[in-house]
């Protein structure tokens, strides 16, 4: 029987989270951008009043993929939105509709708390999660560019004052 769990993530996960962080960055061809560390997850995730959720999918009793997940907020309908930042299935582990549980376990979560909406980004060369987002009917919002200032162009406008 096949046995699909979908959790929250508790303290002791955080250095299988960042495992899964760096599976899905080397995924992504983006492994040189992760700084992460097990502290920083710990800290994000499980202090006071953090801001960032994560779950963790198992299958079978093994661990195969995560969602990070925060809340934002739309002014146009006043009303908090949950932002998907990551969600990653194990290869081997597609194709067993894990991803789509993922998401619509953020999608009850998202409903229960009154949200107006839920978000995400998606690579615009990774046509198979396109392909899954739209299958869901979820929109792309052609229309809008995300817009990124990292750590050091901050300081750098700051130094700029």
């Amino acid at each position: 029987m096949n046995s699909l769990n979908i959790r929250s993530a508790r303290p002791a996960d955080a250095a299988l989270i960042l495992s899964l962080i760096k599976e899905l960055a080397a995924y992504e061809k983006l492994s040189h951008e992760v700084s992460a560390t097990e502290a920083d997850i710990q800290s994000a995730l499980f202090m006071p009043q953090a801001s960032v959720e994560c779950v963790i999918a198992e299958w079978e009793g093994l661990p195969v993929g995560f969602a990070l997940f925060f809340s934002n907020f739309s002014t146009f309908l006043s009303k908090k939105g949950l932002y998907l930042e990551d969600l990653y299935v194990k290869p081997e582990y597609r194709g067993k509709k894990i991803g789509k549980s993922l998401l619509l376990h953020l999608v009850q979560i998202a409903h229960e708390r009154g949200y107006g909406r839920m978000e995400w980004a998606v690579l615009d060369w990774n046509t198979p999660s396109i392909d899954f987002y739209k299958s869901l009917g979820a929109c792309p919002m052609d229309e809008w560019t995300i817009f990124r200032l990292n750590r050091g162009q901050m300081a750098h406008l700051l130094s700029d004052k």
